[in-house]
């Protein structure tokens, strides 16, 4: 494994002296930068749809800090537009789509393997991407997965609680998971379509994970993680995939072995020794320094860092936040914590 980069190790199972490191959200509005393409963009959806520029924002982070990581530069809410659903961006608010509440909703919506014209644009930012990053810099693709982008379609906004799922998960079975299905099926479409232009990494954001509760855990997050992860094996067995159930607490430590992922990233919840005793046996572990400490900086962050290094140094680690970074977080304090993962072992 000696001349593969560094995060293809760790998600092999080595174990590094100094773990690689990303960043969630890394290529977003805390960077002058970015705020400055964006502008030029004109709107956050025209950015996603621009391969040029949405492979420049991907690299900002990359030439500013030399993460070990490239995420492409997109919109877990890319596939169901390209499913058929209406999406905007409402300054300040967030994004808005029409809604699937009912099986008319669900008829209109365009088959899985339709996608591909839509979303055509992402899979050229990752062919420039593969051509641009660093020979050291692992490229990392994503999807939303499907019951949190099923949340978005189905209340048409996000919600605290997921309410408007629910109620439909609940009310009418079959319409929720020929929905669950539907996304599915065009996760595993778009995923492996990244992987052929180049992602050597995918990645599962199951950002409101959390709101399900014992079994339809399993059936609504693990069973269409593993779904997607076994049908991406088939096709591509070399490619890595990392799960992010966020919020899922003790679930957290079947869910490597009920999905087939080979890495789980950790949300700030959860602490770091327990997810060393009780998730990291089964592989790579992601996480999980809360995104606060990007905004307040200071000795809190050095020393959080450098607990979380410690907690996950016997098993294979990559550092990166518990959720993504926000705006306001001070682009002096990522820099703080990469200087500290990286002179952590020897420090």
């Amino acid at each position: 494994m000696a001349g593969q980069k560094k995060l293809l190790r760790a998600l092999a199972g080595e174990v590094l002296e100094t773990p690689p490191i990303w960043m969630m959200r890394q290529a977003g509005r805390y960077l002058p930068e970015y705020r400055a393409t964006r502008e030029k963009a004109g709107d956050f959806l025209s950015l996603c749809y621009n391969p040029e520029l949405a492979a420049e924002v991907t690299l900002q982070p990359i030439r500013r800090y030399g993460f070990d990581a490239a995420i492409l530069f997109a919109d877990i809410l890319l596939v169901p537009q390209a499913l058929g659903a209406d999406l905007w961006f409402v300054t300040g608010e967030g994004p808005r789509l029409s809604t699937v509440t009912q099986q008319a909703d669900f008829d209109a919506l365009k088959p899985a393997d339709a996608i591909h014209d839509k979303l055509a644009p992402v899979y050229e930012t990752l062919r420039i991407l593969k051509g641009e990053l660093p020979q050291d810099t692992t490229l990392i693709g994503f999807a939303g997965a499907p019951w949190t982008v099923a949340t978005y379609m189905i209340a048409g906004r996000g919600t605290p609680a997921q309410e408007p799922a629910h109620a439909l998960r609940e009310g009418n079975v079959a319409l929720f998971e020929a929905l669950l299905d539907r996304i599915t099926k065009a996760t595993i479409t778009y995923l492996s379509a990244q992987i052929e232009a180049g992602a050597e990494v995918v990645k599962i954001f199951d950002s409101w994970a959390g709101s399900l509760k014992g079994a339809a855990f399993d059936k609504y997050a693990m069973e269409p993680a593993r779904e997607i992860t076994a049908a991406l094996k088939a096709k591509h067995p070399d490619i890595p995939v990392i799960g992010f159930p966020r919020g899922a607490g003790e679930k957290y430590a079947g869910f490597a072995k009920a999905t087939g992922v080979d890495c789980v990233a950790l949300d700030q919840s959860i602490d770091a020794d327990w997810a060393a005793a009780n998730v990291q046996p089964n592989g790579c572990v992601q996480g999980n320094l809360s995104p606060e400490h990007m905004v307040t900086g200071g000795q809190a962050l050095v020393d959080e860092t450098r607990r979380i290094v410690k907690a996950f140094s016997k098993g294979p680690h990559i550092f990166n936040l518990g959720h993504g970074i926000t705006p306001d977080a001070d682009p002096e304090n990522v820099q703080l914590m990469v200087d500290t993962v990286r002179g952590a072992a020897r420090g």
